[in-house]
């Protein structure tokens, strides 16, 4: 779809139900942390296709894409049982 500029294409991309993630193709840098900023996605990927992916970063969506991440680090935490320990040494 062409658009205007790019306050017209982040709209765009928010105004459907599905955020996993959004390839943005820009020289500016200031722009570019603009589209990262007003992006409602799980990642940007800057100067590169949506489905760019390497196994240890944290993927997943938002909105209609889903909630959380997944990743190694997020498998380790999904099987991993966190505990809570305090200590009251004042007694």
């Amino acid at each position: 779809m062409p658009v205007r500029d790019l306050s017209e294409a982040i709209n765009r991309a928010n105004s459907v139900n599905y955020g996993l993630q959004a390839g943005v193709f820009i020289r500016d840098i200031t722009r570019a942390f603009q589209a990262i900023r007003h992006l409602k996605v799980g990642g940007v990927m800057i100067n590169d296709s949506s489905d760019y992916r390497i196994d240890a970063m944290p993927f997943g969506g938002v909105k209609g894409s889903g909630l959380g991440r997944e990743g190694v680090r997020f498998a380790a935490e999904a099987m991993s049982e966190p505990k809570v320990v305090a200590f009251n040494l004042e007694s």
